[in-house]
């Protein structure tokens, strides 16, 4: 009987869905072991088709699959594959969203709109996880959602380490939003920097007119600091905001590289010197710009997913 809890001497099992096969043999060779064979078609019809090809039966199963575009093939073949390990009796299924899509609709923020990320949470629970892994999450509330346990990481430790190591003198954190502010308060506590926000207006969904910017950056090298970067409206328009402002340097670095619709066209021509993103969501070759820099999370996730399979703490993993 499957109970949702590993016996002792389950063995760790890794499987990947479409979403980020390269991310998943990543994590797969920081582990030292193979990624689980398995099989995803479609039919003519375009239903999707899974089997998996050895055994799992009371194995602790680890699924990674980010939530990406195509969103909802990829929610659809990780349903499908935690319904078939569900039912080849694996001891423990934790599905491994690095990129968590439906995460910005988490509110009624209109008349009769859904509470998307709540509903895919749902889904996933009715489905069969046991246990979410995710990065750095749109909304931190998203969490409660879920009425199992989420590990929430987040790629400051990646991302810091890396901008460190470019000694940017006289830095200063640039929040695109106030709703960053706490994200980019993090950022220039652990760099020693200053701190600036940008006053934001959104007048629809996947547009945004910046105000003005709070705080000095006039001559200083400024770094945006945010969770996504998706059609690269905010971004660009931030970074215009600050170039006005006579910013010397201007970075920007973000977790999920979503890049949706005309983001490669507006970040060719950006006041930017560098972008920083990582590889929660693949970036494919004609997307990648001479200024963009992606970093990999593999080694934190699969850090995580030791720590999740050995029972051990993971604290130290959430900074």
């Amino acid at each position: 009987m499957r109970t949702g809890f590993q016996t002792v001497d389950a063995e760790l099992k890794v499987f990947s869905a479409n979403a980020n096969p390269e991310l998943a043999k990543e994590i797969c060779r920081h582990l030292g072991r193979p990624l689980g064979e398995a099989c995803i078609t479609h039919f003519s019809d375009g239903e999707l088709y899974f089997q998996i090809l050895e055994n799992v039966r009371g194995k602790d199963v680890f699924v990674i699959q980010p939530t990406c575009s195509p969103v909802n093939d990829n929610v659809m073949e990780l349903l499908l594959m935690v319904d078939a390990f569900k039912r080849s009796s694996a001891s423990r299924i934790t599905a491994v969203i690095p990129y968590y899509g439906y995460a910005r609709q988490d509110r009624k923020d209109k008349p009769r709109v859904p509470i998307s990320s709540k509903l895919v949470a749902d889904l996933l629970t009715a489905a069969g996880v046991d246990r979410i892994l995710t990065m750095d999450l749109h909304a931190g509330q998203i969490q409660g959602f879920f009425n199992i346990p989420v590990d929430h990481l987040f790629a400051a430790p990646v991302l810091i380490e890396y901008i460190r190591k470019l000694r940017l003198p006289d830095l200063t954190l640039v929040s695109p939003d106030a709703g960053g502010v706490e994200r980019a308060r993090a950022f220039a506590k652990r760099l020693n920097a200053d701190l600036a926000i940008v006053d934001k207006r959104r007048d629809a969904p996947n547009h945004a007119e910046v105000m003005h910017v709070i705080g000095h950056v006039s001559g200083r090298n400024v770094l945006i600091v945010d969770d996504m970067v998706d059609t690269a409206g905010t971004l660009v328009n931030t970074a215009n905001a600050l170039r006005k402002k006579k910013a010397n340097r201007i970075l920007a670095c973000a977790t999920h590289g979503v890049l949706s619709g005309p983001a490669i066209g507006q970040l060719r021509y950006a006041p930017l010197d560098e972008i920083i993103l990582t590889n929660t969501v693949p970036i494919c070759a004609s997307k990648m710009l001479p200024n963009m820099t992606v970093l990999s999370v593999a080694g934190l996730l699969a850090k995580a997913i030791r720590s999740i399979h050995d029972e051990t703490s993971v604290s130290d993993l959430f900074v």
